[in-house]
């Protein structure tokens, strides 16, 4: 028997499997800054309502207006009523409505409805030019508060301005508002009249009511006077 030799059986020895090497991982893209700031930003829950002023040029025209008419029908009245020269040349007052509308001249010492007339002068006259003075500035400070839209409101403020204006510079000027427009009714021999008045009166109440309408209609909306409106964001750059 012959003998085997050892590294013969090395030889034909299958040799050992070599390991897979194992998958490179998969490369990430990076994301670079640039990118990433091009991202669009996340809208905001709920954006503040943009405040959008009416013009003051229109608030100080109608107010100029109003307070003009008022004071030009006053130097009407107080030269056509009263006087030697009285042109209406009536004993009685003028009518322009029979038993409902009539011209009748008067000095109103008081506020609405001769109001506070039985005061001293001393107290009473500085007290209404504050009212008054008081007035104007709080309507002008909070025009620019309003918007556009409130239709009501614009025109509103700047009547009641004029009217208040017009009884302002007759306190100034006279120390009393002059009164001429009458109304009354007769009914069975029996008149039933309400207080003297003039058109500063007519233009407070007309823009009283305009703003009584804006604000129970619920579309009145006054912004706080420091409230600004947000800022637009600024576009982002690539």
């Amino acid at each position: 028997m012959s003998e085997v030799d050892p590294t013969d059986e090395l030889k034909r020895a299958p040799a050992p499997a070599e390991p897979e090497p194992a998958a490179a991982p998969e490369e990430v893209p990076e994301v670079s800054a640039p990118a990433a700031s091009q991202a669009p930003a996340a809208a905001p829950s709920h954006a503040a309502p943009s405040h959008n002023p009416p013009s003051y040029v229109l608030f100080a025209v109608v107010a100029v207006l109003a307070a003009a008419a008022d004071l030009i029908s006053k130097e009407w009245a107080t030269d056509k009523l009263t006087g030697p020269q009285r042109a209406l040349a009536r004993d009685e007052d003028f009518v322009v409505i029979q038993g409902l509308f009539e011209l009748r001249y008067a000095r109103n010492n008081g506020g609405a409805w001769s109001a506070l007339s039985t005061l001293p002068e001393i107290w009473r006259r500085p007290f209404f030019l504050f009212v008054s003075t008081a007035a104007s500035v709080f309507i002008t400070s909070i025009y620019h508060r309003i918007d556009r839209s409130d239709w009501a409101m614009k025109w509103g403020l700047p009547l009641a301005l004029g009217g208040a204006v017009g009884n302002l510079v007759d306190r100034v000027r006279h120390g009393f508002v002059v009164d001429f427009l009458h109304v009354f009714i007769e009914m069975k021999g029996d008149r039933k009249t309400w207080p003297t008045f003039n058109v500063a009166d007519v233009w407070i109440v007309a823009g009283v009511a305009l703003m009584a309408i804006s604000l129970f209609s619920g579309k009145s909306r006054l912004t706080a006077p420091d409230e600004e409106p947000e800022p637009e964001p600024a576009p982002r750059g690539p």
